[in-house]
């Protein structure tokens, strides 16, 4: 068999791309998450991020991050171990963990580095991981990682759950890892119901609450507050990079958990602290998610509940999504690259997925319509809605 070459190796195959005329990856965008965005000079409106409540370009926030630069300089050049654990560092942590009603928390530079990181640090080969089929590459990739026996459980299936659970040998130890919500689908996993499997069947839970921390929960404090879960005993991770509008990652859970990871998780040890005008910013959108949550989240339901009226009232094929994503079931790689260009010419930025994002022909188009667009926004986007699908 002869060798491939490693140029070979390393090609993309942009045949689609091509085809279509349009690359909806990487787009350049020109200007802070404003509505309209700016990319090659033209206006967009942002269906794209992930900025639920509207808080990335929040002038609070702005003004905070600013302030802390002029404190604590651009970056403190050092490890949490070594020198990057500053005061500010600690005060966030301890944040994080009250506003989630966890005991301790650690903050990573992204949530995928948490989530990769997190099983070489908890599991062993004769472990055996439980695992939604829909859960994040990040999850599946740090599993892997490990070596540790896998076993995939059908998507928010909790028979097929409880049968995994049962085939675990009892001398090994499992973990069920999940996701709160599923950010192709829009779907909630029913974490109650997992978590007290978990309980029946000692097995560790791990969920990635990354698209529920601000949005889900009668206050915004996620799947916990969610399912009325109020003592915890497994691993959290979400992401500070979507709804709290910053960026980074967090591992938190119970004391003896956290730590251990604060001095054996390799991706926190052996990475720079996040940035102090990051903490900061996380420090001031909790304090306003704790004042303005509901008017932030009745706004962000609003425009989801008109955006998805108008996609099924002209025809689109939608997910069953009960959360602020908005999900079209829009068939192969190539047709959603087509739909996808289609919005962009009329001004909306979308976040197509193709295989191997999502299973071959099962491409979806997401719109997530964050709570700092404008109404004339919304109306615009519902209008071309219903007139590309006629």
């Amino acid at each position: 068999m002869e060798r491939v070459s490693f140029t070979e190796r390393m090609s993309v195959d942009y045949s689609i791309v091509k085809k279509i005329g349009f690359n909806p990856y990487y787009p350049e965008i020109q200007s802070a998450l404003d509505d309209p965005l700016v990319i090659d000079g033209k206006p967009y409106i942002d269906l794209a991020s992930n900025n639920y409540l509207g808080m990335a370009n929040d002038p609070r926030l702005c003004e905070t991050a600013k302030s802390a630069i002029d404190h604590y300089g651009i970056s403190m050049c050092g490890t949490p171990i070594a020198s990057g654990y500053s005061d500010l560092f600690r005060k966030v942590e301890i944040l994080l963990s009250d506003f989630l009603g966890l005991e301790k928390t650690l903050i990573y530079p992204s949530c995928y580095q948490a989530n990769n990181g997190l099983f070489s640090s908890i599991m062993k080969k004769d472990d055996v991981a439980v695992v939604d089929r829909c859960a994040h590459s990040s999850l599946l990739e740090g599993i892997r990682a490990t070596g540790c026996k896998i076993r995939p459980f059908l998507h928010n299936n909790m028979d097929h759950l409880e049968m995994q659970l049962k085939k675990v040998n009892p001398s090994s130890q499992s973990f069920v890892v999940t996701e709160s919500v599923f950010s192709t689908e829009g779907s909630i996993a029913p974490f109650s119901d997992i978590n007290e499997l978990c309980l029946k069947y000692s097995a560790i839970p791990v969920i990635d609450d990354s698209h529920g921390i601000g949005v889900l929960g009668e206050t915004g404090r996620g799947i916990l507050e969610y399912a009325n879960i109020p003592e915890y005993h497994g691993f959290y991770t979400a992401s500070l990079g979507k709804a709290l509008g910053n960026i980074g990652g967090i591992i938190s859970g119970p004391a003896e958990y956290i730590g251990y990871l604060k001095y054996f998780s390799s991706h926190l040890v052996y990475s720079t602290a996040i940035l102090p005008s990051v903490l900061a910013g996380i420090e001031k959108v909790i304090e306003i998610i704790g004042h303005e949550f509901r008017t932030l989240s009745r706004k962000m339901w609003k425009y989801r509940d008109r955006i998805t009226r108008a996609c099924s009232e002209s025809g689109w094929s939608l997910t069953e999504s009960i959360t602020p994503i908005t999900s079209l079931k829009v068939g192969d790689s190539e047709n959603t690259l087509r739909i996808a260009k289609m919005m962009y010419e009329k001004g909306i930025l979308t976040t197509p997925f193709i295989y191997p994002s999502v299973q071959k022909n099962e491409g979806r188009i997401r719109l997530i319509a964050g709570a700092n667009l404008k109404e004339e926004s919304i109306d615009a986007v519902t209008s071309i809605l219903r007139k590309l699908n006629h």
